[in-house]
């Protein structure tokens, strides 16, 4: 059986494993690291984000071959020291999740974001695809906007740009399946072109805040 070496979240580990499986399985049963969720295996809701060498990327395409001798953070990794990341605490001031699913992603991919512009607009954060099917867009925007006024406050140098070209490209995927879930994507952008205060529903449910910070 093949192995791979690669960091991940500060430490190396090896898994023994055949090149072509996903790294989201590599992750969760592999290694035990669940905050990383599947929600589509297609690279589509996003639900899986995570970091690698730096920037976003989503593990249920990328394979494990190719995450050898790199470094991979996911959720569990975000936190220095004890201390939650500003964008982990600013999730627990705006009460993000409903059930929680989705966060560790979504937390992933503002980091992300963040780490390219700490003023962001609101167009910047609308950009981002992970889906919530909870549709908490709303209060992620408002939490985004508070992580990065922490940021500032902080006074993080602001950094340089980056472009696409260190995310992986989606592999193995044909246009057919790429379009599978078109309809999920669909009814986010709905849920994005529509939501304000008013528009935002309160709906009681039992917040999983385990799986928001990565249980």
């Amino acid at each position: 059986m093949p192995k791979y070496s690669f960091t991940l979240n500060g430490e190396k580990v090896t898994v023994n494993a055949p090149g072509d499986l996903s790294v989201l399985w590599a992750l969760r049963d592999k290694l035990g690291v669940t905050g990383p969720k599947y929600g589509c295996g297609i690279n589509v809701c996003k639900a899986c984000t995570s970091h690698l060498d730096g920037k976003k990327f989503n593990p249920c395409v990328t394979n494990l071959r190719d995450v050898a001798g790199r470094e991979v953070t996911t959720i569990e990794g975000l936190a220095k020291d004890g201390k939650l990341h500003p964008v982990q605490e600013a999730w627990l001031e705006q009460d993000v999740a409903q059930c929680g699913y989705c966060q560790p992603g979504q937390i992933m991919a503002a980091v992300d974001l963040l780490r390219r512009t700490h003023n962001p607009t609101d167009a910047d954060i609308d950009a981002i695809e992970n889906v919530c099917r909870c549709g908490s867009y709303f209060r992620i925007r408002e939490a985004i906007h508070s992580a990065a006024a922490k940021l500032r406050a902080q006074g993080v140098v602001e950094p340089t740009a980056v472009g696409k070209g260190g995310e992986l490209a989606a592999t193995g995927l044909g246009t057919g399946t790429a379009l599978t879930g078109a309809a999920a994507l669909a009814a986010a952008a709905i849920v994005r072109a529509v939501r304000s205060d008013d528009d935002e529903l309160d709906v009681d449910l039992d917040v999983d805040l385990d799986g928001a910070l990565g249980g």
